[in-house]
Parts: C-alpha cells; structure tokens; sequence
C-alpha cells in the first residue's frame, strides 16, 4: 500500500502581517472593553462623592442663611397651652409657618442646584487600566457631568430629657435631596439625607401633648 505524506506549506508574509494585526485588533478591542468597564465604575464614584459634597455644601449653606436672616423663630413654629396653674399642657405647631418655612428652604435648595448642575470630571488614563501602579498617570480625560435635583423638606418635634422635671425641645429639619447625574453612555443616582436642629427650648414641667 502506498502511504501518503502531507506537507504544510509555510505561511506567506501577508498572511503572516494578517495574523498579527488580527491579533494586535482583538488586544486592542479587549483593553478598550476593559477600560469602558474601569472608566463607568470610576465615573460613577467621582460623580456621587462630588455631586453629594456640592449638595451638602448647598442645603447648609440654604437652612444657614434662613436662620441666619431671622427668618426661623421658636415663637413663631410653637404656642403652648397652659392649665389654671401656669403649667404647659401642649405644644401647638404653626403649620403655615412650617410649610412656608418648608417652601422657602427647597426652593432655594434647588435654585442653588440647578446652577452649578453642570461640572467637568476630569480621570487620568493610568487609572481606566485598574493597575494601582498607574492610578493617577497619565493625561486627563474630560467628561461633562448633569444633575437635575428633586428634594423634600419637612419639620418635626423632638423632646428628650434635659434633666429632673426638665424637657428640651428641638425642631428639626430633615432634608433630602434625591440627584439623577447624568454621564456619557449611561446614568446613576443618589440621595442625600440632612437633618438641623433650627429651633430649641428648654420646657420645665412634664412633657408636653403636640399637636
């Protein structure tokens, strides 16, 4: 029987060069998937830590200039009720006050907002290849960063013991700001949650009823 042999003929030069740059292409297209990948986790964490400081400084700087201005009086949130005998019975909360008081902080909460909702977030190179060694070299790439605030604001009344027959009152304001930060290619979202004390007394007697 006659056997046969197969020979493999050696590649040419162009298909070699094609080899190559088909395998250059796919390391190229994985590296770029990888650092899509680095680049939105990186994003996403730069945008939140800004958006969330920008946010604080904002609310604080809001309930700040409306105490600051007068505008927040205990005299003016409470009236109490008193029994034959001098003692306080109730804490009577002024709504009308409360919700102006309200209106008037998420407004200017969001004023604020709306104005510097647009910032330039800036990630050196090095970072997007997730080597540690690299984080922070490299030139900057710049991408432009929207958010769009919706927020809500109540106040509430907290009594705690301030000592024997002794009851502090505290109004608290509790705001909370919920920011859509929108990025190239996709989107996240976080809350931010405050809590002042604008307004306290001290109330001598046993707790009183609110209402």
């Amino acid at each position: 029987m006659r056997g046969y042999r197969y020979y493999r003929r050696p590649l040419s030069r162009r298909a070699i060069i094609r080899l190559v740059v088909t395998v250059l292409l796919l390391i190229f297209s994985f590296l770029t998937i990888v650092a899509g990948v680095q680049m939105k986790r990186l994003l996403t964490q730069l945008a939140t830590t800004r958006v969330t400081n920008t946010v604080n400084r904002i609310v604080t700087q809001a309930v700040n200039e409306t105490i600051n201005g007068g505008e927040i009086r205990y005299e003016s949130l409470i009236s109490f009720e008193k029994d034959n005998d001098g003692k306080i019975t109730a804490v009577k909360s002024n709504m009308p006050e409360y919700n102006r008081l309200q209106s008037k902080i998420l407004n200017l909460v969001l004023e604020r907002i709306s104005e510097v909702s647009t910032r330039d977030l800036s990630i050196p190179i090095g970072s997007l290849t997730g080597n540690t060694l690299l984080s922070g070299r490299g030139p900057l790439v710049t991408v432009r960063m929207q958010s769009v605030g919706s927020s809500t604001a109540h106040l509430e009344n907290q009594f705690t013991s301030a000592g024997i027959n002794q009851t502090k009152h505290q109004i608290l304001l509790y705001v909370d700001v919920s920011v859509a930060i929108l990025l190239p290619g996709f989107r996240t979202a976080t809350q931010i949650s405050n809590v002042f004390t604008v307004a306290e007394t001290v109330i001598v007697g046993t707790v009183p009823e609110t209402s």
